[in-house]
């Protein structure tokens, strides 16, 4: 099963930079058919994967997905998966 994977540690305080990647890899995966991306904000207070989470909630892009995953083992990770 192909999947992407996104880091943002590194971008954690540049807001536009932020949604501008997780867009970027919501439309990769799904011009690429990979039915899992792989999303890293780490655990830091939580802030970034509310962000990430709110990002998520958007109606255009909740159409593109499936189902949002919580990591049970890692609270800094999420999953999105893509049926096509």
């Amino acid at each position: 099963m192909a999947k992407l994977k996104i880091d943002l540690h590194d971008i954690f305080n540049k807001g536009d930079l932020i949604e501008k990647e997780l867009t970027r890899i919501v439309y990769e995966a799904v011009e690429k058919k990979i039915s899992l991306v792989e999303i890293i904000p780490g655990k830091g207070s939580g802030q970034l994967k509310k962000r990430v989470l709110r990002f998520l909630e958007q109606k255009n892009i909740k159409a593109l997905y499936h189902r949002v995953e919580k990591d049970s083992k890692n609270f800094g990770r999420l999953f999105i998966h893509f049926k096509f």
